[in-house]
Parts: structure tokens; C-alpha cells; sequence
């Protein structure tokens, strides 16, 4: 029988959501499965998942063969890394002490690679929040200061015009003492 290692689709229409399983590769996509390893949440930011890596070297091992996406999620996880030890160990090239010190290490750095990530992230969606509202105070004040021109514009005017009503008034009533005299 040939086995796979592939993704199982769970969740809504648009809401996608993966458990990782080994089935007979003759099987339907969401049908029948030999084993469920794992779940995969792709909607989450990072990608979240997680995976039996000692049940996934097995399968590996006993050649279960895995699709695209989940190669790639193997490989993020080190189920490949770890396999591909064991395989150095069965071949003389170092015992499993040594094997299994290098996949700690391994998985070490992978950790702070997906916290400095995390972080990364979480910074640039803080600067994101912090040039909108800059550039929300940024439009306020424009907005003010348009209004405040347009108001002693509007000023400006109303004043020209009572400087106007009254420069007749004045002189008319300076007519009014030249003639009455």
C-alpha cells in the first residue's frame, strides 16, 4: 500500500484549516486517513503548527511519501532534519547521542528564528499604527489651519465690507457740515 503524508482540509469556506495525516494515497483528499500527525493553521500570523515529529520520522522512515506543502511543513518542523540524522547514525557516520545533540541545536536555532520573527511582525505592525496616526494628526491640523485661514478670510471680508458701509456714511455726514455752515 502507498502512503502519503498530506493535508486534510477542516474548517469554513475561507477559513481554511489543515490536520497533517498519513493515508493511503489512493484515498480521497478529506476521506478515509491511517493516522492524523499534526495540524496546520495557515490564517494565523505566523503560519501555526504542529506536528508528532517522532510519528512523522516513522512514517518517513517506513516511506510514506509526502506532497509539496507537506514536505514544507516537515522541513520547518525538522521531521526531514531528524530523518535525515537517523539515516547518518544507521549509516556509521555518528552515533544517536551526537544525532540527536545536532537536532537540538537545530531546533534551538529555528526557535529564535521564528521568535525573532514574531517580534519582527509585532514591530512593524506598531509602526504601521504609529504613521497612521501621524498622518491622521498630520490631516487634522491641515484641516485646522485651512479653517482657521478661512475664517479670517471670512473676517477679512466682513470687516471690508463695514469699512465700506461705513467710508459713505462718512462722508455724507462730512458733506452734511460743510453745507450746513
Amino acid at each position: 500500500m502507498a502512503t502519503k503524508i498530506r493535508l486534510q482540509r477542516k474548517g469554513r469556506k475561507g477559513k481554511a484549516f489543515f490536520h497533517i495525516v498519513v493515508a493511503d494515497s489512493r484515498s480521497r483528499r478529506d476521506g478515509r486517513l491511517i493516522e492524523k500527525i499534526g495540524t496546520y493553521n495557515p490564517i494565523s500570523d505566523p503560519a501555526t503548527i504542529e506536528l508528532d515529529i517522532d510519528r512523522a520520522v516513522y512514517w518517513l522512515q517506513t516511506g510514506a511519501q509526502p506532497t509539496n506543502t507537506a514536505r514544507n511543513i516537515l522541513s520547518y518542523k525538522g521531521a526531514l532534519m531528524k530523518k535525515h540524522l537517523l539515516d547518518g547514525v544507521k549509516k556509521g557516520a555518528f552515533n544517536e547521542e551526537e544525532a540527536e545533540k545536532r537536532f537540538n541545536a537545530w531546533l534551538e536555532d529555528r526557535a529564535k528564528a521564528v521568535e525573532t520573527k514574531k517580534e519582527n511582525i509585532a514591530k512593524a505592525k506598531e509602526d504601521a499604527k504609529k504613521a497612521a496616526l501621524d498622518a491622521e494628526r498630520k490631516k487634522a491640523e491641515e484641516k485646522i489651519a485651512a479653517e482657521k485661514a478661512a475664517l479670517e478670510a471670512e473676517a477679512a471680508a466682513a470687516e471690508a465690507e463695514t469699512a465700506e458701509e461705513s467710508a459713505p456714511e462718512a462722508e455724507a455726514s462730512s458733506e452734511e457740515n460743510t453745507t450746513e455752515e
